[in-house]
């Protein structure tokens, strides 16, 4: 009798363990797949959080390369106005050989370095670079023809360019291909009419200059035959 009343309280106890056991299993399941679930979050927001401080740095590195490639076409530039200044041509033979022989010098380690940085572009964004460089070409094609007109026509697109109030007419057509081309581009566009402008400025110099002095010359040789 004793004995069949122990089976009945160890079975009764059984039974009550496992609904108990059942339910820890499940709460450690959940509980595990809560934790696992924190663990992919915390990692993915730290993937994200190091992809976007390199995203700084790849904009930083191709800002430093684009600088770089305009400090070389600076450079060039000047070693070529000091080769085709006035200052050149009032000098000996000798310090003009040796001037240029330096010049020349550096100017070949200048182009020694090779930057590049390439731009992303669609296919209407080529298409519309391609379409500004073309308009420009044709207008430094005909320099020699008309130079104050080529200047006029290379400030009406300089002037399309910028966001300053134009000193001179826009031209609304080179304006909207322009506006069709990459930030980038848009940026080389006009860079590339400030040196065209620059340079045709201080052509425009030394043919005044030159122009003066010939002139002077002629008032010297009349004042001595008079």
């Amino acid at each position: 009798m004793a004995q069949a009343r122990i089976s009945a309280k160890a079975s009764e106890g059984a039974q009550q363990q496992q609904p108990q056991q059942q339910q820890q299993q499940s709460g450690g399941q959940l509980r595990g797949r809560f934790y696992r679930s924190t663990s992919m979050a915390d990692r993915s927001s730290r993937l994200l959080e190091n992809l976007d401080q390199l995203e700084l740095r790849v904009e930083a590195f191709r800002d430093a390369a684009s600088a770089m490639e305009q400090e070389k076409e600076i450079l060039l530039e000047m070693i070529h106005n000091i080769q085709n200044s006035q200052d050149m041509r009032h000098i000996s033979e000798g310090e003009r050989e040796e001037l240029n022989l330096t010049a020349n010098r550096l100017m070949g380690r200048t182009l020694t370095v090779e930057v590049s940085v390439e731009t992303i572009r669609n296919a209407q964004q080529q298409e519309s670079l391609l379409h500004a460089t073309k308009m420009i070409d044709e207008i430094v094609n005909k320099l020699l023809d008309d130079l104050e007109d080529a200047k006029m026509r290379l400030m009406s697109l300089y002037g399309a360019c910028t966001s300053d109030v134009p000193a001179g007419p826009i031209d609304q057509k080179f304006q909207s291909v322009v506006i069709g081309c990459a930030i980038e581009d848009q940026k080389k566009i006009k860079r590339r009419l400030e040196t065209l402008l620059r340079n045709l400025e201080n052509s425009e110099k030394s043919i005044t200059l030159l122009e003066h002095q010939k002139s002077s010359v002629r008032q010297s040789c009349n004042s001595k035959q008079d």
